[in-house]
């Protein structure tokens, strides 16, 4: 898929998605990622530090985030910049055995600007779970074909 920039326009949105997150998929992306920190799958530490329980690695809620924006520009090195705040945990619920996931991450996305000259889109993105904004100034730049 060929997007053109001419086509596009400042708060066109570009869709959203639905992230079902559960506890195996926590360790899962520990496993993957090396981050093996407590504080993703250890209840009793995660609370004992404060936390209101488990929570999701900032990374996996960003990584599964901008899947959005390379699901619309159709390759994932047409993003070449991404940037983020974390501004809340994404805690996620014990809800093993069951078919109930632990969180739900709704992202949307829209476009920010562009700059024809370089011939580049900014996506910003709505991050929600839990009725709150997880991420912040959540934003991809995309070179368009």
């Amino acid at each position: 898929m060929s997007i053109d920039i001419a086509e596009l326009t400042v708060g066109q949105e570009i869709g959203g998605r639905t992230i079902v997150v559960t506890r195996t998929d926590l360790v899962k992306y520990a496993g993957a990622s090396g981050d093996f920190n407590p504080i993703h799958w250890n209840e009793s530490f995660a609370t004992g530090v404060g936390l209101p329980g488990v929570i999701a690695h900032g990374m996996f809620t960003m990584g599964a985030a901008v899947q959005l924006v390379t699901d619309w520009a159709g390759d994932p090195a047409a993003v070449v910049d991404f940037q983020t705040r974390f501004t809340k945990p994404v805690p996620v619920a014990d809800t093993t055995g069951t078919p109930e996931p632990g969180a739900v991450i709704e992202v949307s996305g829209a476009i920010g600007a562009l700059d024809a000259d370089a011939g580049t889109a900014r996506v910003d993105l709505t991050v929600v779970a839990g009725g709150q904004k997880v991420l912040m100034k959540a934003q991809a730049v995309v070179r368009l074909a």
